[in-house]
């Protein structure tokens, strides 16, 4: 069972190793290794005063690997999964292992969602992000971002074209489609 204080079998013995694999076990040689007393298992020091741990607390499903038959005893709880983002997490934790390129490519785009989620979050708020001032755009001009990029050996010169699309283009996307909403809107009142 996952999660106890035994010390693990060893699928292999040293000679068994040292047979299929040339050169194994060239540092077993106490003399070799300094840290051995401290490798060296003692029933009485292992460190753990349980038999399996204590469990933390479950206020909501969390997501599981479809590898392990149960959660950790103890996992994160500062960003419980939320709104689509969430779905898309626990989709990827339900249908896919964690060695597929399916479950961290949902993961990787529930990031962004997430992101987005946040940002139409902010719109409800007081303060609103600004995306002028919160990405630095502003710096460009006024902290000499013009000739940090020249003459420096910078390895990313041939990615600074794709800058100001990768920063603005996401948010005057969204502002095209609130436009053209709003415009359909209108259309249709008239």
């Amino acid at each position: 069972m996952a999660y106890t204080s035994e010390r693990p079998a060893i699928a292999e013995s040293s000679e068994q190793l040292r047979a299929r694999i040339p050169g194994w076990g060239a540092d077993l040689d106490p003399e070799d290794r300094p840290s051995v007393p401290k490798l060296q298992w003692q029933e009485d020091r292992s460190g753990a005063h349980w038999e399996f741990p204590e469990r933390q607390p479950e206020k909501w499903p969390r997501e599981r690997s479809i590898e392990h038959k149960f959660l950790t005893p103890v996992f994160g709880t500062s960003c419980p999964p939320k709104g689509v983002s969430g779905l898309l997490r626990r989709f990827a934790y339900r249908r896919f292992s964690e060695g597929r390129a399916a479950h961290w490519l949902i993961l990787l785009g529930a990031d962004r969602v997430d992101a987005w989620e946040s940002h139409l979050r902010s719109f409800a708020t007081t303060r609103p992000d600004n995306p002028v001032t919160e990405t630095g755009v502003l710096s460009e001009f006024s902290r000499h971002g013009l000739s940090s990029r020249f003459g420096r050996k910078r390895a990313d010169v041939r990615h600074h074209a794709l800058d100001p699309v990768i920063v603005a283009g996401p948010w005057l996307l969204a502002g095209g489609a609130v436009l053209s909403v709003v415009r359909a809107v209108l259309r249709r009142r008239r």
